[in-house]
């Protein structure tokens, strides 16, 4: 137990410049915070409540630009904050103003609330122009504060499960969302870290057969004055302030060691922990934004100014500032925030939220600039799981297909396909089948493998799976922006009904779409990933933007009926085939190559069939009204082997996807004279398993209207259970 501080600190060391941020060893307290152009830098502590500044300590050392000091009366515990001293001349990109307390940009810890007032803001929010004006008042009151940490913990035998590519299944989902309205929860820990690792919550994701949870933002962000003077807050967290404190509105104990122990918790169950990072701004927006801290440290540093005119940003985020990844320290904070959410967190890997973004040098995004050499140089970074959202906002931003060797990449192109296939559009069936394949049009030039592919039909930002075959229009009035908000595109089809209806019949198609969606999906080459609370039929009613709305509408909803309980059951079978078949789950792309079965050649690793049973023609595949395609899996030709060198071997699998609002009576191949093949899914059934369904090689299946359908080549004894 650390003894309580004693006020004043009387003893203060030059300390060290690295490493930056405050640092407990076991004595003292190092305190390192980078600025290029301060004046002074004052460190300013506080009381245990965060509400009183006790004491403030100058930091007289600087050792290149680097100001720092060590603290031999500090303890784990006190709260602290910056003051930086310099120039206020927005017109020249400087913005410092000692009258702001700021908060750390390596704090590992940050307390208490950031409550809104005029005192943050460096200028005179009634002024004509931020750069007219300096504002005098002390916003330290109402800013949170940083906290210092003692990093111990008990790790014992924890290791990453170090899932490969390849047979990973990603479920995103929000720490609070996920678990706020979950029944067998404690309460207390509903909505936290401690709530994601129950007993209930860990089974959950076992049954569904995740390997991997994406864990929307989860650093220490702030909610946007305009939401909380709407009585709303920033749900879904992308609007960072600290890169290496775990958000503590998610956090039961107060303590970051409660997140290590969800991390440590996950692993031992087999289950990676992925965080969605965002590393392309910060939360003081633009330069009518807060200053909150890297804009009082050092503004023309941290922040991508325009050329010629450095009072404004650059804003290729959409969020009013970029962070500035040209400049060789900031870029070094981003590689130790990495670095410390994998060596101190133990975490498997990341998600980059506008990743195009990171990589652009002067205006455009290069793939071989400093950010991506130093990921692939470093030791440690290197090794883990980096994930793009392979876009920005700016010029030339939209990257998907063009991130190096090393990455995944969210494939929106799959997303898009995918939709517009099940819905029905015609001229898709080509770039359907190069999509369920792994989209080698976008992966396999720079030698990138199908897992580069991040597939998924529905993500947070959208609508959810239900309101996707619910919805043909978004219906966002809840977030108080007139509709306006929120993408219009969204490939959505209410069939025949907007919104929620008794109708049977729609009701069936919807249920039949929602299981046509899901198995394309685990059934593809490459990493699918399923957004929390598809499986069981969660709605946002229609809002697609769902950004700020920490309520049931964002929650997942745990209240299941008997449809959701047989949804919950289907895509935990589509993930246990997914998991037991290696044909669904390939390390490399299709070649075509023809193998020999029972002295007859022509079969290959994939064979694409009409309805009649024979091969696609160049006509068909342009046909604009072709909607129905059969696929030939032969789990003979998977061309791989295993750890110990073993050919890979599995079934041959029929896949059958039918848009066409008619059956289609399609013919199966007949690859030797007694051949049969068994129904393993059909989606036309009411839980997707049809009940008595095995077929002769050269029998006609009849494939319904909006249908998919799996087979399995039937082996010699005929038993099949372990699938059903």
């Amino acid at each position: 137990m650390h003894r309580l501080h004693q006020f004043p600190i009387t003893t203060v060391w030059p300390g060290s410049p690295y490493p930056r941020g405050a640092t407990w060893d076991g004595e003292g307290v190092n305190f390192a915070l980078f600025s290029e152009h301060a004046e002074k830098v004052e460190l300013c502590l506080f009381d245990p409540s965060g509400q009183h500044e006790i004491q403030r300590i100058t930091l007289r050392e600087q050792t290149d630009l680097v100001w720092h000091c060590y603290l031999p009366e500090a303890r784990p515990g006190l709260l602290y904050g910056y003051r930086v001293h310099g120039p206020y001349d927005p017109a020249r990109g400087h913005r410092f103003n000692p009258n702001k307390l700021l908060l750390d940009p390596y704090a590992r810890d940050i307390v208490g609330p950031l409550i809104w007032n005029d005192a943050h803001f460096g200028y005179r929010v009634d002024a004509t122009h931020d750069d007219l004006s300096f504002d005098l008042r002390d916003n330290a009151p109402w800013m949170p504060k940083c906290r210092v940490t003692d990093p111990a913990f008990s790790w014992g035998e924890d290791r990453s499960p170090n899932i490969p590519w390849h047979e990973m299944v990603i479920y995103e989902l929000h720490v609070r969302g996920f678990t706020i309205e979950h029944p067998e929860v404690p309460p207390p820990l509903r909505g936290t870290y401690a709530g994601l690792i129950t007993a209930p919550v860990i089974a959950h994701l076992k049954r569904l057969g995740i390997t991997s949870v994406e864990l929307m933002p989860i650093h220490s962000f702030i909610d946007d004055r305009h939401l909380i003077d709407q009585g709303k807050r920033n749900y879904w967290g992308y609007n960072s302030i600290g890169f290496f404190a775990p958000e503590q509105r998610y956090s039961a104990s107060g303590s970051p060691k409660e997140f290590k122990t969800m991390v440590k918790t996950l692993h031992s169950a087999g289950i990676e922990v992925i965080l969605d990072v965002v590393y392309n701004h910060t939360a003081e927006g633009n330069h009518l934004g807060p200053t909150l801290s890297f804009k009082g440290i050092d503004n023309s540093v941290y922040y991508r100014l325009q050329e010629g005119n450095p009072r404004f940003y650059r804003d290729y985020t959409g969020c009013g500032n970029t962070l500035n990844l040209e400049h060789p320290r900031v870029l070094q904070l981003v590689m130790d925030s990495l670095r410390y959410w994998v060596q101190e967190m133990h975490v498997d890997g990341f998600r980059f939220d506008l990743a195009a973004s990171l990589g652009r040098e002067q205006h455009a995004v290069n793939h071989f600039g400093a950010f991506f050499d130093i990921l692939h140089q470093d030791p440690i970074l290197s090794r883990v799981k980096l994930i793009a959202e392979p876009w920005d906002l700016g010029e030339g931003g939209y990257q998907v297909g063009n991130f190096p060797l090393g990455w995944a990449e969210w494939n929106d192109r799959y997303r898009d396909c995918m939709r517009a296939f099940w819905r029905g559009d015609g001229g898709k069936i080509g770039e359907f089948a190069t999509r369920i394949t792994g989209s080698s049009d976008l992966y396999a030039r720079n030698g990138r493998r199908p897992y580069a592919s991040i597939n998924f039909i529905t993500a947070h930002d959208g609508f959810t799976l239900h309101d996707l075959v619910s919805y043909a229009h978004k219906h966002n009035e809840a977030n108080g922006e007139d509709n306006r908000d929120g993408s219009d595109n969204n490939l959505s089809c209410n069939y025949g009904v907007e919104g929620e209806t008794s109708d049977p019949a729609i009701l069936a198609l919807r249920a039949r779409q929602k299981r046509n969606l899901l198995a394309t999906l685990l059934f593809s080459q490459g990493v699918p990933m399923i957004l929390a609370g598809d499986e069981m039929g969660r709605t946002q009613h229609g809002n697609n933007n769902a950004y700020c709305q920490d309520n049931p509408l964002g929650w997942v909803n745990w209240n299941l009926g008997q449809d959701d309980r047989e949804l919950l059951e289907f895509v935990a079978r589509l993930v246990r085939l997914r998991h037991r078949h290696p044909v669904f789950r390939r390390r490399n792309f299709f070649q075509g190559r023809p193998i020999r079965y029972s002295g007859e050649g022509g079969i290959k690793d994939i064979h694409w069939l009409k309805p009649d049973g024979a091969d696609m023609t160049d006509e068909e595949w342009t046909n604009d009204q072709a909607r129905c395609l059969g696929v030939y899996l032969s789990g003979e030709a998977i061309g791989e082997v295993d750890r110990h060198g073993r050919a890979i071997r599995d079934d041959n699998f029929i896949l059958l996807f039918n848009a066409h609002v008619e059956r289609i009576d399609f013919v199966l191949p007949r690859l030797c004279d007694d051949c049969l093949w068994q129904v393993l899914i059909d989606t036309h059934y009411h839980a997707g398993l049809e009940p008595d369904g095995t077929f002769r090689g050269g029998e006609r299946y009849p494939l319904e209207g909006r249908g998919f359908v799996l087979l399995r080549q039937q082996s010699s004894t005929g038993h099949l259970s372990q699938d059903r």
